[in-house]
């Protein structure tokens, strides 16, 4: 996948920002498919935010996004984030950690986020009950590890930092990755999660395109669970003839030119209780601003 130096960045954005900005004023802030803003995971653009903060949210309200999701902050303070979002007039929904950090540091992440204002603290990744049997810590040596007592651990300790969560005013949720859709002796996953989860204390945000390539149906679950799941990913993979696996997914798309549908996902939401979606995109191929664009578009235009 070709990488774009930051000159290279700024060369080929000033055209599509200039146009983003325009188009940005002439539409609605809540945007189709059914009123929710268009939101964005800000780790679509980590390269961009570690060398330009203030800059780089102020780009993605240009091209149209409203409310982000935070997947990191980079060494600014609560005060910095927070002027840094009002300057773009952009919304922080919730921020993502994954079980391992908030296992160490559960208290100064509660009261990060307090200062914040966060709505959602969200485990972006699960842990493992004993991590000491794992050969390596690969991403792909952990997806391919994890087995159904991991699962069961991850839901018990989701009860008690969503317990803590809850204390502090905020809400906790769990952001799947593909290996939860995979069944152990008849088992997924995923289902044993909600099925072992308090719905008083731990939320789910499906990410819909990590559903697919695990072999699950994100339309079946938000009618399986429509209480329960409450943020939604929003992401779209290439047409490939190599086979995808969960621990090697097909390489990432703009939504609407890959293999992703969200039309019946989104006529699927509608009737839930999804209260915000984010844009992902972990990758590019073209400079971010195009693709960014071109993904805030297809949810503008889509509609459910």
């Amino acid at each position: 996948m070709t990488h774009f130096t930051r000159r290279d960045f700024l060369h080929t954005a000033s055209a599509s920002l200039i146009y983003g900005s325009l188009a940005a004023r002439t539409r609605s802030a809540h945007a189709s498919p059914f009123g929710l803003p268009i939101g964005l995971q800000l780790y679509s653009v980590r390269e961009m935010l570690a060398k330009d903060y203030e800059g780089t949210l102020r780009q993605m309200a240009a091209l149209g996004y409203r409310e982000v999701e935070a997947a990191g902050f980079f060494d600014h303070s609560p005060q910095a984030v927070k002027q840094a979002l009002a300057a773009a007039g952009l919304h922080l929904v919730g921020a993502h950690y994954n079980y391992t950090v908030l296992s160490k540091s559960l208290d100064e992440t509660i009261a990060f986020n307090q200062q914040l204002g966060t709505t959602y603290i969200i485990c972006s990744f699960p842990g493992f009950r004993d991590p000491s049997r794992l050969k390596d810590n690969s991403f792909a040596n952990q997806v391919r590890s994890f087995t159904i007592d991991d699962y069961h651990f991850n839901a018990e300790q989701f009860n008690l930092i969503g317990a803590k969560v809850a204390k502090a005013g905020m809400k906790f949720g769990y952001h799947n990755h593909t290996m939860e859709f995979a069944p152990q002796n008849g088992v997924v996953p995923f289902e044993e999660l909600l099925r072992l989860t308090d719905p008083a204390l731990v939320t789910f945000e499906m990410d819909c395109g990590w559903v697919m390539v695990g072999g699950g149906d994100p339309v079946s679950y938000l009618h399986r669970y429509p209480t329960r799941i409450s943020m939604l990913h929003v992401k779209d993979f290439k047409h490939t003839d190599v086979p995808a696996s969960v621990a090697a997914p097909p390489p990432p798309a703009e939504l609407g030119r890959g293999t992703m549908d969200y039309r019946p996902i989104f006529v699927a939401a509608k009737r839930s209780n999804i209260k915000h979606y984010f844009v992902e995109q972990e990758g590019f191929d073209m400079p971010p601003l195009e693709a960014l664009k071109i993904d805030a578009d297809y949810m503008h235009d889509l509609k459910a």
